[in-house]
């Protein structure tokens, strides 16, 4: 049974609101997915009121759901980003909202850590990869553990800190479930991506490769992890691939993001900063440290299925499922297809790197 969450004190500043901050997607079943992962909230954070809005393309967006919040008459919203690690999102983009809207409308915001990596997290993802195992030995015959090379694939993101806890996730699930080898692999932003990663790891010899994607729901990236890790299946017959479920709404992580709110009341909610590249000199991310917190998201809230590269059917680079080829052409043209407008992100010392960043490798020729 879940660990029950400790009771705490209500302060006695006004009347407690709870926001759910999620990324949003193209996706009108990973916005239905996030939806029904927050009704799961109100009875275990009763009475206080909870509302969710997402940070872009899809609504409500994070402003519409705090006007709720103060609709419902709370003035001390506890707000948690609902994602899994802290990168420019969780630390820049969510947080500058927060305070901009506190400020204007002169209420409390005080805003907790993301999911990140605990023991239910980790249990979670164990449950998911057991799932998957269970049903391919059931229907293709039973392989060891150790037979198996295990590929986490995390989202990806500028931040080397939170790639690292993707890759710290991946050497905690292998010491527990005992298989013969991780490695680590990304949708985007980062490399190595996907169809690289998983081509490399054919090549250790393992029979079964189990590809998990860490993310909390389905989505455009779900399906490119699902398509490449298929593509790659299709060029090696010989080897067993079987594709995990993401973690979605597990008891585990609900308990965990009920955990992340009562900590905003305990003062058990910091994030980890000793690696943070806006608070250390990282090697190859000296630059950035100090870089003021700014938002640069307004663009997109709310975009929905209209944002470009949603959707496969309307695109002529893609067939079964989006690859992330639009990509390279925002990134030869400056970004102008993808965002449409015009905005900087600070220079991310890899971008050029042969297995990476961008969502699909070019090809050469």
């Amino acid at each position: 049974m879940p660990a029950k969450t400790k009771k705490t004190k209500t302060p006695a500043k006004g009347k407690i609101g709870v926001m759910v901050c999620g990324h949003g997607s193209r996706s009108e079943s990973a916005s239905r997915e996030f939806a029904a992962f927050v009704r799961h909230l109100p009875d275990r954070l009763a009475p206080w009121p909870v509302e969710f809005g997402y940070l872009e393309f899809a609504t409500p967006i994070i402003s519409t759901g705090l006007d709720r919040l103060r609709e419902k008459g709370a003035t001390d919203i506890l707000a948690v980003p609902g994602m899994l690690f802290a990168a420019g999102h969780v630390k820049n983009d969510i947080p500058a909202l927060l305070r901009d809207y506190a400020a204007q409308h002169n209420i409390s915001i005080r805003y907790g850590r993301e999911l990140g990596l605990d023991d239910k997290m980790l249990t979670a993802a164990s449950h998911r990869i057991g799932e998957a195992m269970a049903k391919a030995d059931k229907s293709h015959g039973k392989i060891a553990p150790h037979h198996t090379c295990l590929v986490v694939i995390g989202r990806g993101a500028s931040d080397p800190d939170a790639n690292a806890n993707a890759a710290k996730l991946g050497r905690l699930l292998m010491e527990a479930m005992g298989f013969g080898w991780v490695a680590t692999g990304y949708s985007g932003v980062t490399f190595p991506l996907v169809e690289p990663c998983l081509s490399r790891v054919v090549g250790l010899g393992f029979k079964r490769i189990m590809v998990f994607p860490y993310f909390l729901f389905s989505g455009i990236l779900i399906d490119r992890i699902y398509g490449f890790t298929d593509k790659v299946a299709a060029a090696h017959p010989n080897t067993q691939f079987i594709k995990a479920d993401y973690l979605g709404d597990h008891p585990l992580v609900v308990d965990s993001l009920v955990g992340r709110v009562h900590a905003i009341l305990t003062g058990d909610n910091h994030m980890n900063c000793s690696l943070c590249k806006y608070r250390a000199p990282l090697p190859g991310f000296e630059a950035e440290v100090g870089l003021p917190q700014t938002s640069h998201h307004h663009h997109a809230e709310g975009a929905g299925a209209a944002a470009a590269g949603c959707n496969p059917s309307e695109c002529n680079l893609c067939d079964e499922f989006c690859t992330g080829e639009c990509r390279l052409q925002d990134h030869d043209h400056d970004h102008a297809h993808h965002h449409n407008h015009t905005h900087t992100h600070h220079p991310y010392p890899h971008a050029k790197h042969p297995l990476g960043p961008l969502s699909v490798v070019r090809k050469k020729g």
